[in-house]
């Protein structure tokens, strides 16, 4: 695994089982209160950026109303630039918190447990420009669980090998023989903001 020390899990992409499958042959668990309270710690710090956003739209939006109710009928011409303004923030603050929530919501989902196989592949040529390769896991008879984009400057090594592995759908792969991928560090600074990067978790797994 020195070969993809730069390898960072991120990203959903369709598995060969299907969800029902999953949900019906794989060894599934519950999120623990840590891991999901390592969620809301991100969604918090997300939060903390976004509330700039969210003051600024409502700012505007108040300066917006006053300009429409105001008596002075020529300053209402302005109205529409600001409701720009109200428009532009809100728009902001949605796309901040649309991926901690995102990922708050599939804490309430299954974490799955295969004794079976990790794969890692190179780009093709539906990679991203920013990807490296791909993370597969694989069951027992070598069925595809589930994969995931990486991110990194070293492309991955085409290689398999034998591995108890949990993920999430939407998380990517959370441990691979007990050690953790960096998707839920073990620490977290306080309110989600400045943490370590997967990049730092995921070496030498």
């Amino acid at each position: 695994m020195n070969d993809v020390t730069d390898a960072i899990i991120r990203g959903f992409r369709a598995s060969h089982i299907s969800p029902l499958e999953r949900n019906t042959v794989l060894i599934r668990r519950t999120w623990t209160r840590s891991e999901r309270s390592i969620v809301l710690h991100g969604l918090f710090g997300r939060l903390t950026i976004a509330i700039e956003p969210v003051i600024c739209s409502i700012v505007f939006l108040a300066l917006t109303l006053g300009m429409i109710f105001n008596k002075n009928k020529e300053i209402i011409v302005l109205a529409p630039i600001f409701a720009l303004g109200v428009v532009c923030f809100g728009i902001y603050a949605f796309a901040l918190m649309l991926a901690p929530v995102r990922a708050l919501f599939h804490t309430l989902g299954p974490i799955f447990i295969v004794d079976g196989y990790v794969r890692y592949r190179g780009r093709d040529a539906n990679s991203e420009r920013d990807s490296n390769g791909y993370v597969a896991v694989l069951t027992e008879e070598k069925r595809l669980a589930c994969e995931w984009p990486t991110l990194g400057e070293i492309e991955l090594p085409a290689h398999t090998r034998a591995a108890l592995c949990e993920f999430s759908e939407y998380g990517g792969l959370h441990k691979i023989d007990g050690r953790s991928t960096g998707v839920l560090p073990d620490r977290i600074a306080r309110l989600g903001v400045g943490g370590r990067t997967r990049a730092h978790e995921f070496k030498d797994l």
